[in-house]
């Protein structure tokens, strides 16, 4: 079913990496357009889902439901569509490649990533907004823009086994990092859960102080900043300029999102500075794990990697058939 498909020509590299940063994009943007529905009280501006309203696939006046509201639910649910064919779109192109192995799982992540986060939101939506739901839907996200990221650093990756990149001990801390990260997420999803914007008026918030949770969150935030001094002073002891450079990025990420959030707080958590903080998140996201990639070495494309033989009969790369890099012919490793 699928031979007219490998008949195709193979993309070239740059095409499957611009399609795996759309994908980090549009990613991203959903969460902060799920934040902009959050915020202006839209949850249930559809009220059912898939369809808007009962009987409509579309807003349509109501009087129960403010059609700006409609309008900006639903708004985000055509988004999602595009969230999708982008995610298709990604893995079409791996598929296409006739590579094999990490980089087509990860592709293939993407329109079953956004499957799922569209039953998720189903879910939401019939539970009315509760705020875990909610929570969640909101995770799923992040997981998804991180596996995004591995996927435009795959695209020209081999599958050699990871080879660590800088000084010992670097990847400690960034696995750590990263755990103090995720539970600085779900503390934030707990303390939005209890705050002021519902998606809804009528929805029940979180049966916890505000201000408890949010210290919890500001206490895994002074730890991840603890685990990123003790990341420079690591690189300090002699790490490549890419790694510096991948580092100044998440530093900066990681103080102004810590700066947006504590005004956030300071100024009673106006709605526009929630949807800048879900932004700001997503940036933190990408830059650990960009970082992430940077520290760990699986050779380039055609070094170590094997693809799948063409129709054509070329030969393997891993067999000592030249394979193409792009637009430009590769010459296997030997030995």
């Amino acid at each position: 079913m699928l031979d007219w498909l490998r008949r195709l020509p193979a993309p070239g590299l740059g095409l499957q990496r611009a399609c795996a940063i759309a994908v980090v994009v549009t990613q991203a943007l959903i969460a902060v357009t799920g934040s902009i529905v959050r915020v202006t009280g839209s949850g249930l501006g559809c009220p059912t889902w898939p369809q808007c309203l009962p009987g409509s696939m579309f807003p349509v006046e109501h009087p129960e439901f403010a059609t700006l509201h409609q309008w900006i639910e639903y708004g985000n649910r055509l988004f999602t569509g595009v969230v999708g064919i982008v995610a298709l779109a990604s893995f079409a192109l791996a598929w296409l490649s006739r590579r094999r192995g990490r980089y087509l799982w990860l592709a293939a992540a993407m329109p079953l990533g956004v499957l799922v986060q569209g039953l998720i939101g189903g879910v939401t939506v019939q539970l009315d907004l509760l705020w875990w739901t909610v929570a969640v839907h909101l995770l799923a996200s992040t997981v998804m823009v991180w596996l995004a990221v591995l996927l435009v650093h795959a695209v020209d990756e081999g599958d050699a086994p990871p080879r660590p990149v800088g000084p010992a001990g670097v990847r400690g801390v960034l696995l750590a990092m990263t755990v103090v990260l995720a539970c600085l997420l779900v503390a934030g999803t707990m303390v939005t859960g209890a705050g002021p914007h519902a998606g809804d008026p009528d929805t029940p918030r979180l049966a916890l102080p505000v201000q408890t949770l949010a210290h919890v969150h500001a206490a895994f935030l002074f730890v991840y900043l603890g685990l990123l001094i003790g990341l420079g002073v690591l690189l300090a002891l002699g790490a490549p300029r890419p790694l510096w450079l991948r580092f100044a990025l998440l530093v900066a990420a990681v103080l102004g999102q810590g700066v947006l959030g504590f005004v956030q707080y300071w100024t009673g958590v106006p709605e526009i500075l929630v949807s800048l903080h879900v932004l700001g998140a997503m940036l933190v996201i990408i830059a650990t794990v960009t970082m992430w990639c940077a520290a760990r070495d699986r050779g380039r494309l055609g070094e170590g990697a094997h693809s799948a033989p063409s129709d054509s009969g070329a030969a393997d790369r891993g067999s000592g058939g030249a394979g193409v890099h792009g637009d430009r012919p590769v010459v296997p490793a030997r030995g």
